[in-house]
C-alpha cells in the first residue's frame, strides 16, 4: 500500500496510520490545511503524487470538507479518507464533499487498512489508466495532439491579445473546456485583464514542480473564465520572466496539447526565444499588423525573419487590424507589402474599446457590433460544430458557429 498522504498536526495519528500500514506515510507540514489542491501539491515540494488523502477534521471541520470537495472536482484520480469521531453527524456533508470513507480517530489497525483499500479501489476505478497519460475521467484517451494555434505580432498596440481572447473565447463556446489560452508575454502579458481574471495561479508555478510532472495536477494550476476556457495568465512581475525556462515551457505546451482540442498561444511582440519554441508547435499562424505603415512594415520583416528560418507555415492567417477608410492605406497597399493575401480585416470599433476597459471580449457576449461579426469568421476558421444543443444563454452562438473550414496548402487562403 502506498501513494498515501496525511493531512494533521496530531503526531498520534500520523503514528497509528503507519503502524497499521507498516510504512513510513508522508504527511503534509504542520499548519493549516491548504485551501485548494494546488496549495496540496505545492506543499508537498517534490514528492509523489498521492492516490489517497486522509485529512484529520480536528485540523478544522469546514476547511476539511471544502479541501475534500475541491480534491473530488478537480482531482477524481485522488480519493479522500476523513478521519473523525463524528461519524453520525458529518456522514452527509462528507458524503456531498466526494469524502471516500470516515475512519475514527481510535480506529484498530484492520479497520484504518479497509477503509485505505477502498480507497484505493475508487481512485483506481476513476483513473484507471492513472496520472499525466493524456486521459480525462470519463474521456478516454486523446487519440490526437489538440491543435496549437499561436497569434503573433512584431510590434505591441496592434490588438494582438484582444484576437486571441477572442479566438480562445469563441472556441471555448463552441466546444466546452476544449480550449485553453497562453499568455507568453512573459515580462508584459495582458491576457488576465483582458478576461477581467484575478489568477491564482500563473505560468511560473505550472512550470515547476508536480505541475510540470503530472497532467492532473497541472489542471488544479490553471484558470477558469466563466465561459468555460482554461487560461494559463502570465507571470506577476517582468521579474518573473526569467524563471520560464524555454525547455519548461516547450514541456507544458507538449502536455496541454494532449489535454486540450485548441491551444492558443498569445506570444510576446519580436520573436524572442520563447516565441520561436512557441512556433516550432504551432500548427496554425496568426499573423497580426495594425493598418499603418509601421504595423505592416514590421509584418513585412517578421515574415521574411520567419521564411529565412525554415518556418513558412502552410496554415497561416493574416490579420490587419484598426483598419479605418481615412488611414491613407487599403487593403491592396498591406498585400503588396507583405507580399501575401490578407485573410481578415477588423475595423475600428467603438464596442471593442468598451471590452477590452471591462475585461469582456466580445465573442463572450455576443454585441452586436460590425467587429463581432469579423472576429466570429475568425473562430470560424478552427471551431467545430457544437457539442451541444445550447442553452438560453447559448441560443445564438451554435448556429452562427459553422463547421470546420478547410485550409488550402500553400499560404493564406
Amino acid at each position: 500500500m502506498n501513494n498515501i498522504l496525511l493531512a494533521t498536526d496530531f503526531v498520534d495519528l500520523r503514528d497509528r496510520f503507519r503502524a497499521a500500514t507498516g510504512q513510513p506515510i508522508p504527511a503534509l507540514p504542520p499548519g493549516p490545511l491548504p485551501e485548494s489542491p494546488a496549495q496540496l501539491f505545492q506543499q508537498l515540494g517534490g514528492g509523489d503524487i498521492p492516490e489517497v488523502v486522509v485529512i484529520d477534521e480536528r485540523s478544522g471541520t469546514e476547511a476539511a470538507l471544502a479541501l475534500a470537495s475541491r480534491l473530488d472536482v478537480e482531482c477524481p484520480g485522488i480519493a479522500v479518507v476523513l478521519v473523525s469521531d463524528r461519524v453520525a453527524e458529518l456522514g452527509l456533508a462528507a458524503m456531498r464533499a466526494g469524502v471516500s470513507d470516515i475512519v475514527p480517530t481510535e480506529s484498530e489497525e484492520d479497520e484504518i487498512r479497509g477503509a485505505l483499500d477502498r480507497a484505493m479501489r475508487v481512485t483506481r476505478q476513476r483513473a484507471p489508466a492513472g496520472h499525466g497519460d493524456g486521459t480525462d475521467a470519463g474521456a478516454g484517451p486523446q487519440s490526437r495532439r489538440g491543435q496549437v494555434i499561436s497569434v503573433v505580432s512584431p510590434k505591441g498596440g496592434v490588438g494582438k491579445t484582444t484576437i486571441a481572447a477572442n479566438l480562445a473565447v469563441g472556441l471555448a463556446r463552441s466546444a466546452p473546456h476544449s480550449t485553453v489560452l497562453v499568455d507568453l508575454d512573459l515580462q508584459f502579458g495582458d491576457v488576465a485583464n483582458a478576461l477581467n481574471l484575478t489568477p491564482e495561479h500563473t505560468i511560473v508555478d505550472v512550470v515547476q514542480g508536480a505541475a510540470a510532472r503530472d497532467s492532473m495536477v497541472l489542471k488544479t494550476f490553471l484558470t477558469q473564465h466563466d465561459t468555460g476556457l482554461t487560461v494559463v495568465c502570465g507571470p506577476n512581475s517582468p521579474a518573473e520572466a526569467d524563471l520560464v525556462g524555454v525547455s519548461e515551457l516547450t514541456h507544458l505546451l507538449q502536455t496541454l496539447a494532449a489535454e486540450f482540442r485548441y491551444v492558443v498561444i498569445d506570444t510576446a511582440p519580436a520573436l524572442t526565444d520563447h516565441t520561436l519554441a512557441a512556433l516550432d508547435m504551432t500548427d496554425d499562424l496568426i499573423l497580426v499588423t495594425s493598418m499603418d505603415v509601421p504595423g505592416v512594415r514590421g509584418l513585412r520583416k517578421e515574415l521574411d525573419i520567419l521564411r529565412d528560418l525554415g518556418m513558412g507555415f502552410d496554415r497561416r492567417h493574416v490579420v490587419v487590424n484598426f483598419a479605418d477608410a481615412h488611414s491613407g492605406l487599403t487593403r491592396a497597399d498591406v498585400e503588396a507589402t507583405i507580399g501575401t493575401g490578407v485573410d481578415l480585416v477588423l475595423p475600428r470599433s467603438r464596442a471593442a474599446a468598451v471590452s477590452i476597459n471591462q475585461g469582456v471580449p466580445l465573442m463572450q457576449n455576443e454585441v452586436r457590433d460590425p467587429m463581432t461579426k469579423k472576429l466570429r469568421r475568425l473562430v470560424d476558421r478552427f471551431a467545430p460544430a457544437p457539442l451541444k444543443k445550447p442553452g438560453p444563454a447559448e441560443s445564438t452562438i451554435g448556429s452562427r458557429l459553422g463547421g470546420r473550414h478547410r485550409l488550402r496548402r500553400g499560404g493564406s487562403r
